[in-house]
């Protein structure tokens, strides 16, 4: 892997992160707030209805790493549904990476889902490792499950992606949160302004056809980023992006 900036050289992707110190830059009232994504040359965001197949080992390793630095991971429902997490530190050596930097071993699984519409046999469920909280507006109770799980109600259509994010600061000490989509879920935190750091994979591959982006739909106004640093891999790149506005 080479680092095309700043400072062009060799490097790693935990060389890289192994710096990353996102827990102290939390909101008195809010996490804060990284996305991270892998997307085709198009801007893709999913090969036949999956992210999956966009990035390669080091882009899971860039994932893997990133879920070490934060307190609680967030997914939208249909992310849950086509990829069907498990647990989200399955690696021990990568948990005990976590305590050693004062993190509880799991990082807190948030699932925004409107209608509780879940795969309740994906592993995230059955492993019984980790701990699981689910911003919904459904009033239909989950069924039991192994790993240990919370609901939270939001009345409405939506859930309130402000609120919600108020609550894992206030409510559960959440003071860094890391976004793994899919693009609806991205977009509405795009549109409420509350993205501040993003972490994406541009994979040497085209996709086509009617796969989503990114960014699905409108945004209120055009946002401005900074880039941090960009990596190279194989015709892979990888970029962090801040919020420059």
């Amino acid at each position: 892997m080479q680092r095309l900036l700043p400072n062009p050289g060799p490097t790693t992707v935990e060389q890289q992160l192994s710096g990353l110190d996102l827990i102290d830059l939390g909101f008195t009232d809010r996490p804060y707030l990284v996305v991270n994504f892998a997307v085709t040359i198009d801007g893709r965001a999913a090969i036949e209805g999956r992210s999956g197949p966009i990035g390669s080992k080091t882009d899971t390793e860039m994932l893997q790493l990133l879920r070490t630095r934060v307190d609680a991971v967030m997914i939208g429902a249909g992310t849950m549904r086509a990829e069907r997490y498990g647990r989200i530190v399955s690696d021990p050596s990568l948990r005990a990476r976590r305590e050693r930097l004062g993190l509880p071993h799991d990082p807190l699984a948030v699932i925004v889902s409107g209608r509780l519409d879940l795969p309740w046999d994906a592993p995230l469920f059955t492993d019984g490792g980790g701990r699981v909280l689910i911003f919904t507006t459904s009033e239909a109770e989950p069924p039991p499950t192994e790993t240990p799980l919370r609901v939270v109600r939001h009345e409405g259509i939506t859930v309130d992606l402000v609120e919600a994010l108020r609550h894992l600061r206030v409510e559960r000490g959440v003071r860094a949160l890391l976004c793994e989509g899919g693009p609806g879920l991205h977009s509405e935190l795009q549109s409420l302004e509350l993205v501040d750091e993003l972490f994406a994979t541009v994979a040497a591959k085209l996709a086509g056809g009617p796969e989503p982006r990114m960014i699905e739909g409108e945004l209120p106004r055009r946002s401005e980023w900074e880039l941090a640093w960009l990596l190279e891999e194989r015709g892979e790149l990888f970029a962090r992006y801040r919020r420059a506005d």
